[in-house]
């Protein structure tokens, strides 16, 4: 008999989502035995109650003052077992009963392999915005090959020796698992894509939660970047980059017959940008970098 799959999950609230992930979790064929170690963070809605009708594993609550992703992370990491640990959000469902054979697949071809993440794919209501973004980062043309990094933890699987040389950051309210892959490849560990294994996951934020999100990550990234604060300007890195992703959001809008949506795509656009230029000079602040 293999050993058994540890999957973390983190919830919140997540109510109306958490059931068809956990049925999901719970129809994976080829894989054996799932182990579900499951974090939830104080909900008060119906989502405790849909978790213990699943029977997990471990099962464990926090206050939601208390949840640090970092620390988090690294709690599942040391209540699970197996070499491979695999993180699902509660509210991204797998796609099919494949996706955990398929991660599992991608994680294990390799040694060097640190983490590999799966693919996303947005709801039927994802707004245009957002749903471009996905195709950008995991779309089969993905834009985000030509970029200097890119990892999602919302579905991933974690190598336990990787974690145990490089553990989560714990210091981190934002952009903890793009600082700690990165710091894996700093360190000789590769980041895999493992294309088929897909889930569905999105969020509809309001302008002034793509700006919170915004201003969160690259309040992190200060942590660790060497690029000085005055790069991360209004002109640059609002202005021009609001008018950057305008043009590319109006292609893809036009292509899949979404045009009516562009203007409001402008508004989140500059939401994000607004938030990253605020949030890099805060982190950068409060990290107390050198800006000379």
């Amino acid at each position: 008999m293999p050993d058994p799959i540890s999957i973390v999950m983190r919830s919140f609230n997540d109510g109306p989502l958490i059931e068809n992930t956990l049925k999901m979790v719970h129809a994976q064929e080829g894989v054996g035995e799932v182990q579900l170690v499951h974090i939830d963070s104080g909900s008060k809605d119906q989502t405790v109650p849909v978790i213990q009708s699943f029977n997990p594993h471990k099962f464990f609550q926090i206050q939601p003052a208390e949840y640090v992703p970092g620390v988090v992370l690294n709690r599942g990491m040391r209540e699970s077992t197996g070499d491979w640990v695999v993180f699902l959000n509660s509210d991204a469902e797998p796609a099919n009963v494949h996706w955990l054979a398929e991660l599992l697949q991608v994680a294990r071809s390799d040694e060097k392999l640190g983490t590999v993440f799966s693919r996303q794919i947005p709801r039927p209501d994802c707004q245009a915005v957002y749903a471009h973004d996905y195709d950008r980062c995991f779309g089969p043309h993905r834009e985000s090959t030509q970029w200097d990094h890119f990892f999602s933890m919302v579905s991933c699987a974690v190598y336990r020796p990787a974690w145990e040389a490089q553990p989560f950051r714990e210091d981190l309210q934002y952009a903890e698992d793009d600082e700690w892959s990165r710091r894996l490849k700093d360190h000789d560990w590769r980041v895999g894509f493992a294309e088929r294994s897909i889930a569905i996951h999105s969020h509809n934020y309001t302008f002034k939660q793509a700006y919170k999100r915004s201003y969160g990550d690259t309040f992190a990234v200060a942590a660790h970047s060497d690029t000085p604060p005055h790069h991360y300007n209004y002109f640059y890195t609002v202005g021009r980059g609001t008018l950057a992703d305008a043009v590319k959001d109006w292609r893809w809008c036009a292509r899949e017959g979404r045009r009516r949506e562009w203007f409001h795509a402008i508004g989140v656009r500059f939401s994000q940008r607004l938030g990253k230029r605020d949030g890099y000079h805060a982190g950068w602040k409060h990290y107390e970098r050198d800006s000379s």
